[in-house]
């Protein structure tokens, strides 16, 4: 992990997000259902910080990016980057902000014009985005695509390319703007593990001084190199929030997230009540009176005083947290 410095300033601050989606059936007549995506998110990113979002499909890390940077309105809650409210706003008023807040797309093909060089598309971005005359466009564009090892292939259409290349590219977009945020979405999916890391120390290495960055992955090893902070999320939710420098998951959902020699990954449903995990969970017997089965755990600090904070959404992790404490506790009090 590179580390880089961190300040009370927030960049991002998402206030209970949520974010829900109707869906039809098969037919025109099918009943419709309420799928919720994202259900009552907090998050805070500070200057200088790279936080990583993780969990399986469908666990709705990539729902919260895409609302986080106004691709979609959100059902619930606030949005607020760089100090300002940003949701509920129209695409006119987000315009004159929307060069700062910078999305790294999952598909890198997809995202490059196929008649472009990859010079061209850091012109195009720096004169039409960076509002930059043609010639400082030139001289800024080549630049980065030197500081990223693309000087030599600038004038490489994207089929040309390599998929490391072709990725190297989007970020060359992305950071020659020099944003206050920086949001990627499975950067490295598809590479060879060899070239994964290389692509992301060319994105969090040559971020400004001042920018965050949000790494929404697949992939645990990258949020344990790369990030100070690690969100895991099932279901729409954040399970556990924590720094992997300082301690290790407890979730059960988490710790085979992070190490899946302790356990196969759960395939079971999901459940609508209680404890979502609580079907698959190997702590749930552990926690009287079935709270798994009918209570949803909140985030509790789990972390002891002085620690980074830990925050974790379990019955079972919550209370081994104050059973730990329960010793000093009991010796505080006989010395007294």
């Amino acid at each position: 992990m590179i580390e880089r410095p961190r300040t009370d300033k927030l960049v991002v601050d998402l206030r209970d997000l949520r974010k829900t989606f109707t869906l039809g059936g098969a037919f025109p007549w099918s009943p419709r259902r309420e799928v919720y995506a994202v259900a009552g998110v907090n998050l805070q990113v500070r200057e200088g910080e790279v936080v990583a979002l993780v969990g399986q499909s469908g666990s709705g890390k990539t729902t919260v990016s895409r609302v986080m940077l106004g691709l979609e309105e959100p059902s619930g809650g606030e949005v607020w980057l760089d100090g300002a409210r940003w949701d509920g706003l129209s695409e006119r008023a987000r315009r004159p902000s929307r060069v700062r807040f910078q999305y790294v797309p999952q598909d890198a093909m997809g995202a490059l014009d196929p008649q472009q060089s990859a010079l061209e598309h850091v012109v195009e971005t720096l004169t039409v985005l960076g509002g930059h005359p043609p010639n400082e466009a030139h001289d800024r564009a080549m630049a980065m695509l030197e500081r990223l090892g693309l000087a030599g292939r600038r004038d490489a259409l994207p089929r040309e390319m390599s998929g490391g290349e072709q990725r190297r590219v989007t970020l060359a977009r992305v950071l020659a703007l020099e944003p206050r945020l920086v949001v990627a979405d499975e950067p490295t999916s598809g590479l060879d593990p060899d070239r994964r890391g290389s692509v992301l120390e060319d994105l969090i290495g040559n971020l400004p001084p001042k920018a965050a960055c949000v790494l929404v992955t697949h992939d645990m090893s990258e949020a344990r190199d790369w990030c100070h902070r690690v969100l895991a999320m099932l279901a729409g939710r954040v399970i556990e929030e924590i720094d992997l420098h300082a301690a290790s998951p407890q979730h059960p959902y988490a710790r085979v997230l992070f190490d899946p020699w302790s356990g196969p990954i759960p395939k079971g449903q999901l459940q609508a009540e209680g404890c979502p995990f609580h079907g698959d969970c190997p702590d749930a017997s552990g926690v009287p009176g079935g709270r798994c089965r009918a209570e949803r755990p909140e985030l509790s600090l789990v972390s002891a005083a002085g620690a980074a904070p830990h925050w974790v959404a379990c019955h079972a992790a919550a209370r081994a947290a104050a059973s730990a404490l329960l010793p000093e506790a009991d010796g505080a009090g006989g010395a007294a």
